[in-house]
């Protein structure tokens, strides 16, 4: 990551921790800055795979924000797995295998393509991106527009 990036993120940590107690009453205590995400996402694609894929995406996300736990840890990554109903094993097995690595692949693929460059990033109807942190009015503003989309459609 390019240091001024980095910088820049490590800024806007204050405004953020802040918003998210104020807005969703959420107290942010996030793991290690800089970690390599991809087996999170190998382990939600294989969660997804088998109907878990909320559950895992829930469970990583606090134990990321909330729990401060590394999230690049495989051991960490099956603990979170078997804890959503997952075999501890089986998880840990699809971390290596092709076809949820390509799934993550063309995930990556179609956000770069679509213009995703930040996380979180949320597209509604296919038309309006919501991409960072953002207060809660925003993304109630965002599906407002879409509503009255829908309701003025023929």
């Amino acid at each position: 990551m390019p240091p001024a990036l980095r910088a820049r993120i490590e800024a806007g940590r204050p405004r953020f921790e802040a918003m998210a107690l104020q807005q969703y009453g959420l107290a942010i205590n996030s793991g290690p800055f800089g970690i390599d995400s991809r087996a999170a996402l190998i382990g939600e694609a294989y969660a997804a795979a088998r109907g878990m894929g909320d559950a895992f995406h829930d469970a990583v996300a606090a134990a990321y924000w909330q729990q401060a736990q590394a999230i690049d840890d495989p051991q960490v990554l099956a603990d979170l797995a078997a804890s959503v109903g997952l075999d501890r094993d089986e998880f840990l097995a699809a971390l290596g295998q092709p076809e949820y690595e390509r799934a993550v692949d063309e995930d990556i693929a179609w956000a770069q393509a679509h213009g995703l460059s930040g996380v979180p990033a949320v597209v509604f109807a296919e038309r309006y991106l919501v991409m960072g942190a953002q207060p809660y009015e925003v993304f109630e503003q965002v599906l407002q527009r879409c509503e009255g989309e829908a309701g003025a459609a023929p």
